[in-house]
């Protein structure tokens, strides 16, 4: 596997259509999530000069996506995080949080933070091995059950 992560925008393709896949995932996991979302985030907000989208790609082929909004001059918020079927489990999603790390320490931000669902157990589980500890909750997403912040 050769992972490359590069900075798109998230209203283009490929990152759009991998995030409605994150989407039609995720209002299947939380019933009636489409009519009530739990967290908006719009492309601009994951756009330069503040934010980042990230699209990962495996040999030219687009596997993941994840994106960075600001909360504040030095805390970013971590968004959007999808691997395809196909690559998961192979350490896909860790290398593209690190990515995100790594856009936010080039940004200028201090700390990131992001939250998770219960039906999330992976990503979840992920958060935790990479050093994101337990906050209380930060925005008003109903869906999240774990809301999560690191120190850069």
């Amino acid at each position: 596997m050769t992972l490359e992560f590069r900075a798109e925008r998230a209203d283009a393709p490929p990152g759009r259509e991998l995030l409605a896949d994150l989407n039609a995932l995720l209002d299947a996991q939380y019933p009636g999530r489409s009519a009530r979302p739990g967290s908006v985030t719009t492309p601009d907000e994951l756009a330069p000069p503040r934010g980042r989208f990230l699209v990962g790609y495996d040999d030219g082929v687009p596997v993941a996506v994840g994106g960075l909004r600001p909360l504040g001059e030095q805390v970013a918020e971590i968004k959007r995080m999808y691997v395809v079927p196909p690559a998961r489990s192979r350490g896909v999603g860790r290398a593209l949080l690190t990515a995100l790390e790594d856009a936010a320490r080039e940004l200028g931000y201090a700390r990131v933070r992001l939250d998770a669902g219960a039906e999330q157990r992976h990503s979840r589980a992920l958060f935790a091995a990479a050093g994101y500890r337990s906050i209380p909750p930060y925005n008003g997403n109903h869906i999240a059950a774990f809301f999560g912040e690191k120190e850069l």
